[in-house]
């Protein structure tokens, strides 16, 4: 399988940037899908964005206009822009991914902490 590793995480004001990094493994083949999720204590872990191996990409609402997703195939990374930042952002955000064909599975990263505060 695939593994994934994040970065990018850390300490942000309220208004600011951060830029996550998620690096596989190996080249990704066939049919698939790569997405960030975010877990705030408490809290269920939630699709923060997603793209897949055909461009589609989705947004949670409550990140649309802020965060943008996007995929460099010869880094074998996605990366996960954060504008605007909010407390309400604070989580340890995961990358995934889905593969669909020609095999199907599900890989995890470790996680990386985002903490917006002032």
């Amino acid at each position: 399988q695939v593994q994934l590793v994040e970065s990018g995480g850390g300490l942000v004001q309220p208004g600011g940037s951060l830029r996550l990094s998620c690096a596989a493994s190996r080249n990704i083949f066939g049919i698939y899908t790569m997405a960030w999720y975010r877990q705030a204590p408490g809290n269920e872990r939630d699709l923060v964005a997603s793209i897949s191996s055909g461009g589609s990409i989705n947004y949670a609402d409550s990140v649309k206009g802020r965060f943008t997703i996007s995929r460099d195939n010869a880094k074998n990374t996605v990366d996960l822009q954060m504008n605007s930042l909010k407390p309400e952002d604070t989580a340890v955000y995961y990358c995934k991914l889905d593969t669909h064909y020609p095999r199907i599975y599900a890989s995890w990263g470790q996680g990386t902490q985002v903490t917006v505060s002032s």
